[in-house]
């Protein structure tokens, strides 16, 4: 049996006989959530690696604007015949966690805006960073760590990792907190799982009602599960805890095949089957080669030397057995199957298409 030149990745779950999982790793409370900030600042303190001023004019605006709030004031012609070699214009993001309060600590990211060759030894000036909303909920600063190094010279130079961007951990100070309302103002709140699906979020309320009585939780979908709480707060989040302690037994997902032609994976879950099929691949190949031909003409005549491109054209075919599939139910027969036909992962891509349009693959297929 032929295998598989390239890596086809199978990963296995076999949610026939899943264990049951605990209610926090397949939900979450709807509404409690994370919020994204940028914002954007100045690095200073590069080795001759920060921007090229000439080809960034924003950079040395943006210096000369900080200079100015500093109380050092330059003519716009001074500011604008700046050449620095150690500033760098940066944008800084950062995830600000659910319920984060003024003065907690959080990482950042740093990646250069302009052309720094490397921000690494950099410090990344007060950079205030904002929300969609556009207010400023967090403010970074500090010395930024980069996982790589390079160097230059002569013409040659090497580069270990990528140096155009690093994280500064906890380089951001909290300084606003974002209100939620995710616990509900009378004792209520939602469960929303990660996946829609009706049969776990019925088995969810079932679960929550064995353990604190019925009516306790109630779906709205195959999604939202609602849930009833006590209304004093301390007696709420000893609730939650306990709530995210029962166990569930998620339901078996449905089949699904995912495909990425521009890598050549291929992804399938313990759900695909196999219908019974005949299966026959042959690879075509065209190869044209062009070689140029020169006419001379004969001496002492009229003529002019022209030189013309000759093609050469040939269609190859691989011979291609007629394979028969057969109803495969269980993953590692559907594997054996596919190896079988003697197929390469980027033919499977096309076989596995073929099959779905035939009927013969019991599955969803995904293309990243």
């Amino acid at each position: 049996m032929k295998q598989l030149l390239t890596v086809l990745v199978l990963i296995t779950l076999n949610l026939g006989n899943a264990q049951a999982e605990r209610i926090k790793d397949i939900a979450q409370i709807y509404g409690v959530r994370s919020n994204q900030l940028i914002g954007y600042g100045l690095m200073v303190g590069l080795d001759g690696s920060g921007d090229q001023t000439t080809q960034t004019p924003f950079t040395t605006q943006s210096l000369g604007t900080m200079l100015g709030n500093l109380g050092i004031n330059l003519s716009p012609a001074a500011i604008a015949s700046m050449q620095l070699k150690n500033v760098a214009a940066v944008v800084v993001t950062a995830s600000l966690p659910a319920f984060a309060q003024p003065g907690q600590n959080i990482d950042v990211t740093v990646s250069s805006l302009g052309n720094a060759k490397s921000l690494r030894g950099g410090t990344l000036l007060m950079t205030p960073l904002k929300g969609a909303d556009g207010n400023i909920y967090a403010m970074a600063q500090g010395s930024v760590l980069i996982a790589g190094a390079g160097a230059a010279g002569g013409g040659s130079s090497v580069t270990i990792n990528h140096l155009s961007a690093g994280r500064i951990p906890a380089g951001a100070t909290v300084e606003r907190a974002v209100s939620s309302a995710a616990l509900g103002q009378n004792g209520g709140f939602a469960l929303e799982l990660h996946q829609t699906d009706f049969t776990t979020a019925s088995r969810m309320v079932q679960a929550i009602n064995r353990v604190f009585g019925e009516n306790t939780a109630a779906a709205l979908d195959g999604r939202l599960v609602q849930v009833q709480a006590p209304a004093d707060m301390n007696r709420r989040v000893a609730f939650i805890a306990q709530l995210e302690g029962i166990t569930v037994s998620p339901s078996e997902s449905s089949a699904k095949v995912i495909l990425n032609p521009r890598t050549g994976s291929i992804v399938m879950n313990q759900s695909v089957t196999v219908e019974t099929c005949a299966v026959a691949h042959g690879n075509l190949s065209v190869t044209i080669a062009s070689a140029p031909q020169v006419s001379q003409p004969g001496a002492l005549s009229p003529g002019q030397t022209v030189v013309t491109d000759q093609a050469q054209i040939q269609i190859k075919s691989e011979k291609g057995e007629l394979v028969v599939l057969p109803s495969s139910t269980a993953l590692g027969d559907v594997v054996k199957a596919l190896n079988a036909v003697g197929a390469t992962p980027q033919d499977l891509l096309a076989i596995l298409q073929a099959m779905k349009a035939a009927g013969s693959l019991r599955a969803e297929l995904e293309i990243l």
